[in-house]
């Protein structure tokens, strides 16, 4: 099967919905890709290390994580994380990343209003390949970090997300061109 060019792939989506700037979350502008930032679990005396960055493919904006994941030192994990003050829309029934990566499985983390630590969130793996893809996560599906969590979270208890390398020792090498609500 040939492979499909971002553009191609950000065009369907386009042509698929009359209001696809209402569904869109996320398209790492220059409104919205300067509020991503770094972080990982160095705040806990772990080793992993690398950064986010948002540059261009095929004319349009991309974030890029990039680093080592390191299980040494009760680590695991780096993250491209945002704040999403005004949530989810209540009718929120899942999200779509246009991505593409290493073939590693990488994580969307949902921070909730209901989490009382910065460890709580909801998360749901996704696998990447080289080429372009369209990856649908209803929120359904995402799973709590901590037994206190509810079972399932509320499209308005969402406070930010996350893109993490997560769990085991690996080099991450992410893209993320946008981000849709479904």
């Amino acid at each position: 099967m040939p492979s499909r060019t971002l553009a191609s792939i950000l065009s369907a989506a386009a042509l698929g919905s009359d209001e696809v700037t209402s569904d869109l979350l996320e398209d790492f502008g220059p409104a919205t890709g300067p509020q991503w930032r770094f972080i990982s679990d160095g705040v806990m005396g772990g080793i992993s290390g690398g950064q986010v960055t948002i540059h261009e493919v095929e004319g349009h904006p991309v974030l890029h994580l990039t680093g080592t994941v390191s299980t040494a030192h009760n680590g695991g994990f780096i993250q491209a994380r945002r704040d999403l003050p005004a949530g989810l829309p209540g009718d929120a029934k899942g999200l779509t990343v246009t991505v593409r990566g290493n073939g590693e499985d990488y994580h969307v983390l949902l921070k909730s209003a209901r989490g009382t630590r910065p460890w709580h969130n909801y998360k749901m793996l996704f696998p990447t390949r080289p080429d372009w893809a369209d990856i649908t996560l209803p929120l359904s599906g995402f799973v709590p970090s901590r037994d206190e969590l509810p079972a399932t979270i509320a499209p308005e208890d969402v406070t930010g997300i996350g893109l993490a390398g997560y769990g085991h020792d690996f080099t991450a090498e992410l893209e993320v061109a946008r981000i849709a609500i479904d």
